[in-house]
């Protein structure tokens, strides 16, 4: 398998998908571009040859090694694969969902892409319909696309799937289900080989497979890099809270990594109560562990659902002192009418930015004055051309050293 050469790598992205798929595609495009341009100036200079001809000559070795008489292309320039599979998608007026796909994948390596969390209208029916998706039906949509990849000879099928589908349905606590584990070992059993997901709720979620790997990504570096660009890492009145027990490992490391006092968020709740919204939830008190007057302070958590025990911890640190407030989400679902919410408290000074990635497509999200969109398309473009090559993904999942480089640079 040559190294710039990626033939053989494919990706489908359902239309919940597509846009993040998109952005993965044109970092994928870029990396493998430039990594064909170093390939052939090193080259060039090792055999003492004109840039031109070890072009050609690289181009030539491609087209003798593919099973086609020759790649599609001209032979002066590096080839650059599509990557995208075309498909079609269909929605059934009962609501039965189908994926075609329309070109041979047979042998090849397929990433299917899949929001869960798009609630914005998606295409159907080669455009002309367009429909807002629940989690179910983004979910079923992904069943059938596997299947569809399945039954077309894929040789190896790795699911891109930011948000992992019943990520907080993880453990028991009385009659109910472990759906993130069944989910995951549906999928394996349809032939799924690995998944690449962003800030997993739970590792445990994992131990439930047989076979299947999962890559779990974190997005800490792109999140304080674009966090140096809002505040100043390096002021002694910096400091990093954690908004609850279940965050402390996760703001743990970004206090280490910054090199600042960790704080810690304890909330009293009452599990009698459902949240209903931002405004209805079931903490009845909040108590702090640390000090936050006059300091500007750090938040991150994996996912904001209704946000509501955002919203209460960010009045609270401000009630106690808090300079500013910044919070970090990795996956900001802002479900429900969490943007209003969160509109109103940026008005009264609760909080001063929330940073989130563009894991989760949310198209209302982008024209708030106070959120700052992450792009870690970049991370996933990486991740899959590691895998794909056979590649260590350890400089990508353990990001210390980059994180360390940076905090140093500044």
């Amino acid at each position: 398998m040559n190294y710039s050469e990626p033939t053989r790598l494919a990706i489908l992205a359902c239309p919940g998908g597509e846009r993040f798929a998109d952005e993965v595609i044109a970092h994928l495009k870029r990396l493998y571009a430039k990594r064909f341009d170093r390939k052939a100036a090193f080259l060039a200079k090792r055999y003492g040859m004109p840039t031109e001809e070890v072009v050609k000559q690289v181009n030539f070795f491609n087209d003798m090694s593919s099973a086609h008489m020759g790649l599609a292309g001209t032979v002066e320039r590096f080839r650059l694969p599509a990557f995208k599979i075309p498909a079609r998608f269909t929605s059934f007026p009962n609501g039965e969902l189908k994926t075609e796909i329309q070109e041979s994948i047979r042998g090849k390596d397929i990433y299917i892409f899949q929001d869960v969390e798009n609630h914005q209208p998606v295409p159907f029916n080669e455009g002309k319909n367009m429909k807002v998706l629940s989690v179910n039906d983004h979910l079923m949509n992904l069943f059938v696309s596997v299947d569809a990849a399945k039954q077309a000879g894929a040789d190896r099928i790795t699911l891109v799937v930011p948000v992992y589908p019943y990520s907080r349905q993880h453990k028991k606590k009385g009659r109910e289900g472990l759906t993130a584990s069944r989910t995951g070992k549906m999928l394996e059993a349809m032939g799924v080989d690995r998944i690449i997901t962003l800030d997993i709720h739970s590792r445990e979620i994992e131990n439930a497979f047989n076979f299947m790997r999962l890559e779990n990504l974190h997005a800490s570096y792109q999140i304080i890099r674009k966090l140096s660009k809002i505040t100043d890492l390096t002021s002694p009145d910096f400091t990093v809270v954690s908004p609850d027990t279940g965050a402390v490992d996760r703001n743990k490391f970004y206090a280490t990594s910054l090199k600042k006092p960790l704080a810690l968020l304890y909330k009293e709740r009452d599990y009698s109560r459902v949240t209903q919204n931002a405004l209805d939830n079931n903490i009845s008190a909040v108590k702090l562990l640390g000090k936050v007057e006059g300091k500007t302070v750090f938040m991150a958590d994996d996912m904001l659902g209704t946000g509501g025990t955002l919203l209460k911890a960010m009045k609270f640190l401000r009630e106690q002192g808090a300079k500013e407030v910044i919070a970090a989400i990795s996956l900001p679902f802002f479900s429900g009418d969490a943007i209003e919410h969160f509109e109103e408290a940026y008005k009264q000074g609760w909080f001063h930015r929330i940073i989130g990635t563009n894991a989760v497509y949310h198209e209302d999200l982008l024209k708030r004055e106070w959120y700052v969109s992450v792009n870690v398309s970049g991370l996933f473009a990486q991740t899959i051309s590691r895998l794909h090559h056979g590649k260590s993904l350890s400089g990508l999942l353990d990001n210390r050293a980059v994180i360390e480089k940076l905090i140093t640079k500044q």
